[in-house]
């Protein structure tokens, strides 16, 4: 049965390859976005080292000159009514730190240093022949860079837009979003409900705030002013991500002989920050810069921060990911939502359904701190979820039922490592 899984997952991921880097789906996203594409190659490493590098070098090829990874690079090939917001939406080209090619101007979550360590880790002998790690590590250090200067409050980062978080419709965005005056439906088109039910997406009243951010930042030229920005969040996954790549950096550094000690002092800093200031009731939560408070929403990124060595509230979250709010091993896969939450949707996008990347972030965790009869059990969960529902974007979390678009590459790629990944 894992052979007929393995050679599934592999099939997605060949078949959603350009021959440069990896679609999301055919259908629903038609171009590169920057964490799926680090999600991707944590996958594609087991089966081809080369096309896991190329897949990361391919991203870093559209990183802007003030260090930002793009969180959508387009494809210019595919139809331009495939996707909104498209290229013309961003006008990206005509901002002076952009590359040549049209991209977006946010960001998503840094897992990148991490995806490029494990991708060296599967073939060290082949990424030394290529020059992989050297020629990388000055791209990764310079996204870092701009995170830490452009986008830094006390050893965190901040996202100016719930895409950015990768969660894009979560209910902790949802006071925050509340200041933000819609643009109204005439002002865009959406083409995500062509492919996907709407009772599945983030609501056109969600999505008019999100078009409204995402045109002020862009007219503002992507300035990065965060005390002018509406929407200022310290994310607890974002954070977590930043801190665990830091680290993934340190070791990079060290294989290529440069100095690791700035990283590993960089992620000691935003992991004692991150447990300071979104530590709290034995959960991470996301932070309001503006309005300086915690928002007390319990989602699955505040179980993600377990990815950083060594975190000392680690056993707390444990905790709360076995508790009533997530009850891991007890649900097709760990909810993106607190399932006593008030806003909690089973199939709404990131208001409930189960999603394929952060439980694989949550199983790594699990792995990082020794709680490996909780990570096996998680494991095997999560293939047993695969296997019924096949590749699917999201699931149901208690009927495993697939949501969203399918043969998904994030999901064919964490089920492959999974399998090939010794429990």
């Amino acid at each position: 049965m894992n052979t007929t899984l393995d050679r599934a997952a592999v099939d997605v991921l060949l078949a959603n390859w350009t021959g440069a880097y990896t679609v999301p789906s055919r259908a629903l996203y038609p171009h590169q976005w920057s964490w799926d594409s680090a999600f991707v190659a944590i996958g594609l490493r087991h089966v081809s080292a080369r096309r896991a590098q190329r897949e990361l070098e391919s991203l870093f090829g559209a990183q802007w000159a003030d260090g930002r990874v793009p969180h959508i690079v387009f494809d210019p090939a595919a139809a331009p009514e495939g996707y909104f917001p498209g290229p013309d939406f961003w006008r990206s080209t005509g901002h002076p730190a952009s590359p040549a090619v049209a991209t977006s101007g946010l960001v998503q979550p840094p897992v990148h240093a991490l995806a490029a360590w494990l991708t060296f880790r599967a073939d060290p002998a082949q990424a030394r022949r290529r020059g992989f790690l050297p020629r990388l590590y000055p791209r990764l250090a310079a996204w870092h860079r701009y995170l830490a200067t452009r986008r830094g409050v006390d050893d965190l980062v901040a996202i100016v837009h719930p895409w950015e978080s990768g969660m894009d419709n979560s209910p902790a965005w949802d006071d925050a979003l509340c200041r933000v005056e819609p643009t109204p439906t005439h002002g865009f088109r959406r083409r995500d409900l062509l492919h996907v039910q709407a009772a599945e997406r983030p609501t056109d009243t969600d999505y008019g705030r999100y078009v409204r951010l995402a045109g002020d930042y862009r007219d503002s030229g992507y300035a990065d002013r965060l005390a002018d920005a509406q929407f200022v969040l310290l994310d607890p996954m974002v954070n977590a991500l930043y801190a665990a790549s830091e680290s993934a950096l340190a070791d990079i550094a060290a294989e290529i002989g440069e100095d690791p000690r700035p990283h590993r002092e960089v992620a000691e800093r935003a992991s004692a920050a991150l447990v300071a200031r979104l530590f709290a009731d034995g959960f991470c939560h996301a932070y309001d810069v503006h309005e300086r408070r915690l928002d007390r929403q319990r989602t699955v990124a505040g179980l993600t921060p377990l990815v950083v060595a060594d975190l000392p509230v680690a056993p707390a979250l444990v905790k709360s990911a076995l508790g009533d709010h997530f009850r891991l091993g007890r649900t097709a896969l760990p909810p993106s939502y607190d399932l006593t939450g008030p806003a909690f949707d089973p199939d709404r996008y990131w208001r409930g359904p189960g999603w394929f990347n952060t439980t694989w972030l949550v199983w790594h965790g699990l792995t990082q701190h020794g709680e490996l009869d909780h990570a096996a059990r998680l494991r095997d969960a999560t293939l047993t979820a695969a296997r019924q529902a096949g590749f699917r974007e999201y699931l149901h979390p208690f009927t495993g039922e697939g949501r969203g678009a399918t043969d998904f590459s994030w999901t064919a790629a964490v089920v492959l490592d999974l399998l090939r990944t010794a429990p």
